[in-house]
């Protein structure tokens, strides 16, 4: 099979018949979706896809606060790169693109995003600095930022749209759109919060663990948002992964577009926005892991009784992004042997003597050997659910933590054989 090299030629063709053959098990059954105030969406294809709308431009009625983080990786996406260069105080607009990352592009990539906010900024009349902007896809492929410039021309004349159509512009292997909406009310003052989000696989945490956007329908200091943002982050985003795998162009962000004001000095209504948006990344994060790349179950790992939180990530982690684990639940064999393994190569300090271990309800390993009182029939039954909980009960102290991710089947190999295929 001959490989193609050309963003030109591979129009994530694709990534096109993964999205149409690939059905999650997953799939939301109803979208929620409305135009939003504050805020005008609009969709374009503007051809790094072969058929489906790969460009999202947001353009905000007024500059709004915000808060945004990025993917850790040393080898950050042109996006990234140019987002840190330009410090800013408000935003105007959101530009994302999908299909083609512009990661690993050296100055060129930087050029491509100077000449397309250029003339963004130019039509909305913003500084140059107030444009968000991200991309996902291929890594390494070079394009002509007038694709982009070219359907930013057509604003006048065209349409707005709704928040599906926004979550499916940003799609790449994702087998379906992720989107959370959320009702809040505070001292009889009522508002939303919602969000969109895309990623599937190379999802692992160290902030952002893919592309996210919420939105608070409320007048919020970037202050206030920034302590929103980072208190549900390690709860949430940071405890999923799907591969083990972290992207070059990860990001998260959160704006305040709304002008109703709340008193948030008084600690139960921060309280109640503060759940309210932790409830919210929670449901998206989730939706990510959920559509892992040929993904068949959903694993929850909690890891009780640590020393610290540190120790409990450290081996949640070991244990969801294990092979050896992963392939076992989805040939549903409840091996806690490979979870002992996973354990093992965290390289931290446990006394094996002390480890139980639980599928579900069914206690599988207690005090260093396999528990005589299996009942094999239960466990069996359990392992044909759709979501798998993993409990590990170190011993090791009072701390602990639950990571989420997703088993790993022929699929995923066939999807990420053929990426650019």
């Amino acid at each position: 099979m001959n490989k193609k090299s050309s963003t030109k030629d591979l129009g994530l063709s694709s990534n096109e018949r993964l999205y149409l053959k690939n059905i999650s098990n997953f799939k939301p059954k109803k979208y929620q979706n409305f135009k939003p105030k504050g805020l005008k969406i609009y969709t374009f294809h503007a051809g790094f896809k072969n058929k489906l709308d790969d460009l999202l431009l947001i353009i905000f009625d007024n500059p709004v606060n915000f808060s945004c983080v990025y993917s850790k990786t040393s080898m950050p996406s042109a996006p990234i790169i140019w987002g840190k260069q330009h410090s800013r105080k408000s935003l105007r607009a959101i530009v994302v693109n999908s299909g083609n990352a512009n990661a690993h592009t050296g100055s060129q990539g930087i050029k491509i995003i100077n000449e397309y906010v250029d003339f963004l900024s130019k039509k909305i009349n913003c500084k140059k600095n107030q444009v968000l902007v991200s991309s996902t896809g291929v890594i390494g492929e070079i394009f002509d930022p007038k694709i982009i410039i070219r359907q930013l021309a057509k604003i006048e004349n065209k349409l707005q749209t709704k928040l599906f159509e926004a979550a499916k512009a940003i799609m790449t292997t994702d087998t379906y759109p992720k989107i959370s909406v959320m009702n809040v009310t505070i001292n009889k003052t009522s508002f939303k919060i919602y969000g969109i989000a895309k990623g599937s696989g190379m999802i692992h945490p160290n902030m952002g663990t893919m592309l996210a956007y919420i939105f608070i329908d409320l007048d919020l200091p970037k202050n206030i948002l920034n302590k929103l943002l980072n208190s549900s982050l390690d709860k949430t985003f940071n405890s999923i992964s799907t591969d083990g795998d972290m992207s070059t162009s990860d990001t998260l962000a959160l704006f305040s577009s709304g002008t109703t004001k709340i008193n948030l000095k008084v600690k139960k209504n921060y309280q109640k926005l503060n759940t309210s948006l932790s409830k919210l990344m929670r449901d998206l994060s989730l939706k990510i892991v959920r559509d892992g790349e040929g993904i068949s179950k959903l694993i929850k790992v909690n890891v009780l009784n640590c020393k610290s939180i540190r120790q409990s990530k450290k081996v949640g982690f070991s244990i969801i992004n294990s092979p050896l684990v992963k392939t076992a639940i989805s040939g549903q064999d409840a091996n806690w042997g490979r979870v002992i393994a996973a354990i093992g190569k965290s390289e931290e300090k446990i006394n094996q003597n002390k480890i139980k271990i639980y599928f579900g309800k069914n206690l599988l390993c207690k005090n260093g050997s396999i528990y005589k009182n299996i009942n094999y029939n239960k466990v069996n039954k359990y392992m044909k659910n759709k979501t798998i909980e993993i409990s590990v009960i170190l011993q090791t102290g009072k701390k602990s933590h639950t990571v989420y991710g997703n088993d790993l089947t022929n699929e995923y190999i066939r999807i990420n054989a053929y990426y650019r295929s």
